[in-house]
């Protein structure tokens, strides 16, 4: 009997006055479908520290993957963002859903200063870039609650190198741009279809490459 393996995708409920969240919109056109062999299982969760990461944990003992990619949006970015690192500290410029705003707190006491995406993420951003998408890997996922769940993944995953995790940025949707005027955005179709092939590359890339990725400021 062949088991199927899993690759878990995340994505947030809608924030900071949105009535919608195009990470959610694109990880959920993805469910049920397989890549590569593996069968996607896309979960929502929520934009309040704490909860998301209890619903994060809950997922990655449900669904056991062999992959896990979260997808968070970063309003006002041009590009896809491939996430090198994440940092322990929750730092929130706003209030969470749950109305927490937590200030120089760190997401797990004790917990490394930071942890880096096990993604291929630079093998993942020249695939990209070759198929005509806007990519780039970023330095920082922020203090908010995405930077929350990044570290919360990776340390979740600390002893289970197998399973490779790491998180993307997207921009806004279209819809959302328009009530933020001059603000870059991806159809949310668009961001699904990068999301199925950083999704092929990741399941099919065993070691990164050795390329310049970083920035200047």
């Amino acid at each position: 009997m062949t088991t199927t393996r899993t690759v878990l995708l995340t994505g947030f409920q809608p924030f900071g006055g949105e009535r919608v969240n195009p990470s959610w919109q694109a990880v959920s056109a993805l469910h049920g479908t397989r890549i590569a062999g593996h069968r996607v299982v896309a979960r929502e969760l929520p934009v309040a520290f704490g909860q998301s990461l209890k619903a994060l944990r809950s997922a990655l003992k449900e669904t056991q993957p062999s992959l896990v990619i979260c997808v968070g949006q970063a309003g006002g970015r041009a590009q896809l963002s491939l996430e090198r690192v994440a940092i322990n500290v929750d730092d929130a410029r706003i209030p969470d859903n749950a109305g927490q705003q937590p200030i120089d707190v760190p997401v797990i006491a004790d917990g490394p200063a930071a942890y880096f995406s096990t993604l291929p993420i630079k093998v993942m951003r020249e695939a990209l870039r070759g198929a005509g998408f806007p990519v780039e890997v970023s330095q920082t996922a922020g203090t908010y609650v995405c930077n929350h769940v990044f570290y919360g993944l990776m340390h979740a995953l600390r002893r289970q190198r197998a399973v490779r995790a790491g998180f993307i940025h997207i921009p806004y949707s279209p819809a959302q741009a328009s009530g933020h005027a001059g603000a870059a955005s991806l159809p949310v179709e668009t961001v699904t279809a990068a999301l199925r092939l950083a999704l092929k590359v990741a399941l099919k890339t065993p070691l990164d490459i050795r390329a310049a990725a970083g920035a200047e400021h």
